[in-house]
């Protein structure tokens, strides 16, 4: 199963690249973890941050699979704790499709990409960084992937 990771932005610092290929260099055969890094839209002072965003949008529609199941992930969207992340996963294994985690940009996800999504997922309440969030959402996965295998890396 491969599970996808669709972010905005493509130029971003060592750690954060580093962090997430410690993470998805972990998983295994049968649960893939892939980075689809998009351009930032254009922000100018003579245009519209929402012209931005729409630009984003396209990008982040075009680089999703066919029939793959769309996750938004958004500050309010909805909580889930690893053990629900697993069952969720085991969930979407069953389907027998790719899972594709969308993560916005500065101003968030383009209102296009929300309205495709099947789930929306918050990983905190609080407001990460765009980049920091792509780590966050690798570790979260690898969990999730370890308690579906019975292993101790998780120690709830």
């Amino acid at each position: 199963m491969r599970l996808i990771v669709v972010a905005a932005g493509t130029r971003l610092p060592d750690w954060v690249n580093a962090g997430f290929q410690e993470y998805a260099g972990r998983f295994t055969r049968d649960y893939k973890l892939e980075l689809k890094e998009i351009a930032l839209g254009q922000r100018a002072a003579s245009s519209s941050p929402a012209q931005a965003i729409a630009k984003e949008g396209e990008k982040m529609l075009a680089a999703i699979p066919q029939g793959a199941y769309v996750v938004a992930m958004q500050v309010g969207g909805r909580s889930l704790s690893s053990e629900q992340l697993a069952q969720f996963l085991q969930a979407r294994a069953r389907d027998g499709r790719d899972v594709v985690f969308c993560i916005g940009g500065p101003e968030g996800l383009a209102p296009e990409v929300d309205a495709r999504a099947e789930f929306k997922w918050s990983l905190s309440a609080l407001t990460l960084p765009h980049a920091l969030a792509r780590v966050v959402l690798a570790e979260a996965l690898y969990r999730a992937l370890m308690i579906i295998k019975g292993h101790p890396y998780h120690r709830a």
